[in-house]
């Protein structure tokens, strides 16, 4: 075999050697930074906090000063005197992280905007939203991220009057009848609210919207290991509200 030959050869050889090995370590260094990530970003059960200045210090509240900054809000949206909010300048405050000061499980109504109901700006309010207000296992999640790493201090599960999506329960259980599609999925949460409010009688369609605003609290507050953890060492507070479609306001119905 000629010297070119030879040295071709063990170029290949060499080449087959190390290609296996560079992927590995490719691979290996991606599994690396996912058990890191898992290591480093949950501690103690929870996501670690981050140690940068927040875009909005004055989000920076307690659980009970972040529900009377809500409510000052909706006072203030009431009233017809919501503030001039200079979005701008938000947008430039907020292009690198958020720090909002609550958050919100809303109904997904198109009448019901939680940013204005509170009359807050961008970066204030970490917003969940879905037809019948409850809390799926996204929208857990959702809310454990929102309290473990943006710090929210408050979670604020918001009903309203007239809801379709429990009048749509509350008919599929009293027909016995699923609704098409795939809102069998809504009927199926919002079902154990419904028919503790047909047990009690009187209003039936306020008293299922009520029942379901405060199954949502219990469940939200209970969702281990982050969740329930962070309302035992009182960092977070989980409240329930109905909006009223006639006046937009929001009546408080559950508290700490």
């Amino acid at each position: 075999m000629c010297d070119r030959c030879s040295d071709s050869l063990h170029h290949e050889s060499r080449h087959q050697d190390t290609a296996p090995s560079r992927r590995s370590a490719m691979l290996f260094g991606a599994a690396a930074f996912g058990m890191a990530f898992a290591g480093g970003a949950f501690a103690n059960g929870a996501l670690a906090k981050e140690t940068k200045q927040p875009p909005k210090p004055q989000n920076v509240l307690s659980p009970d000063a972040s529900l009377k900054r809500l409510m000052e809000g909706n006072a203030r949206y009431v009233a017809g005197v919501s503030r001039r909010h200079d979005f701008k300048h938000e947008r430039e405050a907020l292009a690198g992280g958020q720090n909002p000061f609550a958050a919100v499980l809303s109904c997904a109504d198109s009448r019901i905007a939680p940013e204005y109901a509170f009359d807050t700006g961008r970066g204030d309010l970490f917003v969940c939203r879905v037809a019948g207000n409850f809390a799926g296992v996204e929208t857990i999640a959702s809310m454990e991220y929102a309290v473990a790493v943006l710090n929210a201090p408050l979670i604020l599960v918001l009903g309203h009057d007239a809801c379709g999506a429990v009048d749509a329960t509350l008919k599929a259980i009293k027909d016995d009848k699923p609704p098409p599609g795939h809102i069998p999925s809504l009927v199926d949460a919002i079902a154990p609210a419904a028919k503790a409010a047909m047990q009690q009688g009187g209003d039936v369609l306020n008293n299922a919207i009520r029942q379901n605003v405060i199954d949502n609290i219990a469940k939200l507050k209970t969702a281990a290991p982050i969740l329930n953890a962070a309302v035992e060492q009182g960092k977070l507070k989980v409240v329930g509200g109905i909006y009223r479609l006639t006046t937009g306001t929001v009546d408080l119905i559950a508290q700490g």
